[in-house]
């Protein structure tokens, strides 16, 4: 049975599961589909081609679904895909896709994004991840699972940071960062890795060794990054090693490192 305050709207065509709430004033619109144990508080917009899965707890005020901050947007059909048990909290604002990023925001699940998060359109995060106040997501932003990401700091477009990496608050992050990595800055530049991530998922230890040995011969040596990074991929037998060589080998925007 769902609970549904009586000045919230519902538009005809709206979909919603079971036992999801909806608080006052909350409009919600006719191509939205809600997942089953969704809350949603009040004063909240949820619209366009929007599909919400199971247990997640939107705040006041959010407002997702709403037509992308792209001036070449031309009222195509996009889409705003999220998954489940999101936390997602007050004047949060989540665009859909645009066609030329492939029509399709995409949203994992278990993330937390903390009040005033943007998450423009195109984007694509990953599970577990935490986007503290003010986080700003520019479009075609490419997240992986486990990342965290500061304060007040704002991503630009066409960014791919790799998994588990943490993103010190009030950065700018204008460059690639690999998985594991630790960032900081205004510009964001390589800080090290983020061991203590590394610690509480990765259970061998030899893991951990191998990825620090990287990191040393990848940004702490003389060697051309590029070079660097092929011999790790082409050497090296341990797959979180080769995920980090072959991020570096295939980024678009560079990676923002200083040599010692």
């Amino acid at each position: 049975m769902n609970n549904i305050h009586s000045t919230a709207i519902i538009e005809e065509g709206a979909v919603l599961g079971q036992n999801v709430t909806v608080g006052a004033y909350t409009v919600i619109g006719s191509q939205v589909k809600i997942g089953d144990g969704t809350t949603i508080g009040s004063h909240t917009l949820i619209e366009g081609k929007t599909t919400i899965g199971k247990n997640n707890q939107i705040f006041s005020h959010a407002t997702l679904g709403s037509i992308p901050q792209d001036l070449k947007f031309n009222g195509e059909d996009v889409e705003l895909i999220i998954g489940d048990n999101n936390k997602i909290r007050e004047y949060t604002l989540f665009n859909p896709g645009t066609i030329g990023g492939g029509s399709i925001t995409k949203i994992g699940s278990n993330n937390l994004f903390m009040g005033y998060t943007h998450v423009a359109h195109d984007v694509i995060v990953g599970d577990n991840c935490v986007f503290a106040n003010c986080a700003t997501l520019a479009g075609h932003v490419e997240i992986d699972d486990y990342v965290v990401v500061g304060g007040l700091t704002p991503i630009h477009q066409f960014c791919k940071i790799g998994t588990q990496v943490m993103i010190a608050g009030g950065s700018v992050v204008t460059q690639d960062i690999p998985p594991f990595c630790l960032a900081e800055g205004n510009r964001a530049v390589l800080r090290g890795l983020n061991l203590n991530g590394l610690r509480r998922r990765l259970e061998n230890r030899k893991d951990i060794d191998e990825i620090k040995h990287a990191y040393k011969a990848l940004f702490e040596s003389n060697e051309p990054l590029s070079d660097s990074a092929r011999k790790i991929y082409d050497e090296s037998t341990n797959q979180y090693v080769k995920d980090l060589a072959l991020f570096v080998l295939e980024t678009k925007r560079g990676i923002p490192f200083n040599r010692k």
